[in-house]
Order: C-alpha cells, then structure tokens, then sequence
C-alpha cells in the first residue's frame, strides 16, 4: 500500500485522525481512496421499493385483523408480515433522504 501512495504506513490511525467520525481502524482494504456507494443505484432501488413494502403492509395488516383463531396463516405470522414490511418501508424512506442529502452535497448545493 504504501508503494502506491508514498508517506503511507500500516500503524494504527488514532481514532482522532482518522479522517472519518467512528472510525476505529485504518483502511486496510483494497478499494481505492475515493470509493463511494453508488447512491443513484440506491435511490433507484429505494423508490421502487419504498411503495412496494408500503403497498404490502396494508394488505398483510388487514388480513390479519380479519382473520379467525383458526384460520392458517395465523394472526401472529401476519402481524409479523406486516411489521417486517413496514420496517422495510422506513428503512427504504430513511435510505431515500440520506441518498438525497449525500447527491445534494456532491453537487455542491
């Protein structure tokens, strides 16, 4: 590595130093110095998704409260359906703003 960039070494970066907040460890992988997500991939991904797991709660939400203590599926396996959906939902919704305050940051703006 340090071939590549020279005044470089292996010694741990104190976490004070290191450039980014939480980080602990120095780089030590392979990937270059200016690696970035592909955020207009992940905002793609998030808008396609964000109305489909939101699409997906409703259904799940109301089946459970309409279904039967004998009925299979249970009531407790939609619920579970519904929550796992409507996290889904937020985790798209949160991906969604961080994407689109990290594109306004590289655009200056």
């Amino acid at each position: 590595m340090s071939d590549r960039h020279p005044g470089l070494t292996q010694r741990p970066v104190p976490r004070s130093r290191s450039g980014v907040i939480g980080r602990r460890f120095p780089r030590t992988g392979t990937e270059p110095w200016t690696a970035q997500s592909p955020l207009r991939l992940r905002r793609l991904l998030s808008a396609v998704f964000l109305p489909l797991f939101a699409a997906a709660t409703a259904p799940f939400g109301l089946w459970a409260a309409r279904s039967d203590a004998g009925d299979s599926p249970g009531r407790g396996v939609l619920v579970g359906l519904a929550v796992v959906c409507a996290l889904f939902a937020v985790a798209a919704a949160a991906d969604l703003v961080v994407v689109a305050r990290r594109l306004r940051r590289e655009r200056g703006g």
